[in-house]
Formats: C-alpha cells, structure tokens, sequence
C-alpha cells in the first residue's frame, strides 16, 4: 500500500475548508448530480452493469434521496470509503448489493454488482461466478440462496479469505483519487 495510502491519508487529511472549496469548484452548485459523477469518472463506454453499479453506488450515498450529493453526503462516502471501519463498510457494501431494496442479496445481485465492478476496474482475474460460488457456499449456511444483513456481516468477519476478497474488490480508492485529480485538473484551469 505504502506511498498509494498514505496520498490518500494526506487527502483525507486536508483541512475542511480546503475539501469544501475543491468541492464546489467542481459543483458551482454545491450539488453534485448522477450524470456530474459520471462525467468526472469518464463513463463514456461503459458496459450498462457498470453504469448501474455507479448509479446503485451514487443512490447508497445520497443519503437523503433528493437525487444529488451535498457536500456532507460527499465528505461521508469518502470517510466511509478511507476510514470506515469494517462494519460500516459491511453495512454499505450490503446496501449496494441489495439492488431491488428487499434485505435480502440474492445471488444474480451479488454477481452483477461483481461483473460491473470488474468492468469499471477493468481487472478480471476471478470470473463473477465463482466469488459468488465462494460466498455462498461459505456464508449462506441455511442454503437458502439469499443473504440478510446478519448473515453477510457475520459471515465475511468469519471468513477472511471473503472479507480480504470484498475488500479488494470494493475498495473505491481508484474513484476517489479520479475526482481529486480532475478537481486538481479543474483548478488548473
């Protein structure tokens, strides 16, 4: 991790003022829309899972659901991203899986949420089918072909092989370092 991590602390550490100007040098309107996100990760010929999983990812912060991020919502996913700890990350990584809102991830949300990850990512070393094959055949216990919250946080903290694999996969790091370089690029300009 060395020197990728500690740039991202010396973000995250930047005084509030600071963050709050970058903010709205790149939202004049203090609000940042679906389509301003999408714009600032460079969307543009995505497959349509990732533009969902982005959507899903951008519905999961908008906390209030008045369908734009405020700079609160904003300063919150990116501590929960950085410095969250596990069960909050757990809780979010759950809410974002959970696609249709009923509690409950099933396994066809599990696996397109992991194929528009890859997409976005561009990295495909283990195909979607068989994480999900892993964490089902470790977590779901009941083989009921769904998880609850409950089952999803207890078993990814009972398995570190799937909590080191959620980890990874759902680490948003690359996103974040994106919008701080065009923030940076935008100020340039």
């Amino acid at each position: 991790m060395g020197s990728y991590s500690s740039n991202l602390d010396d973000i995250l550490e930047e005084d509030m003022h600071h963050w709050y100007t970058k903010f709205m040098r790149e939202s004049p309107s203090g609000l940042i829309t679906l389509f301003e996100l999408k714009t600032m990760l460079d969307m543009n010929g995505m497959t349509e899972e990732a533009n969902s999983y982005v959507d899903q990812v951008f519905y999961t912060f908008d906390m209030d659901g008045d369908g734009y991020l405020d700079f609160v919502e904003y300063i919150a996913a990116i501590s929960l991203l950085l410095k969250g700890e596990v069960n909050q990350k757990l809780k979010w990584y759950f809410k974002l899986f959970d696609q249709d809102g009923n509690g409950k991830i099933d396994k066809d949300e599990l696996e397109t949420i992991f194929k528009a990850i890859q997409d976005i990512t561009r990295s495909y070393e283990i195909p979607p089918e068989t994480i999900v094959t892993l964490i089902y055949e470790k977590i779901d216990v009941k083989g009921e072909g769904e998880l609850t919250l409950e089952e999803f946080i207890s078993g990814a903290r009972e398995h570190p092989d799937i909590m080191d694999m959620l980890t990874r996969m759902m680490d948003l790091t690359q996103v974040l370092e994106i919008i701080v370089k065009g923030q940076r690029r935008n100020a340039v300009n």
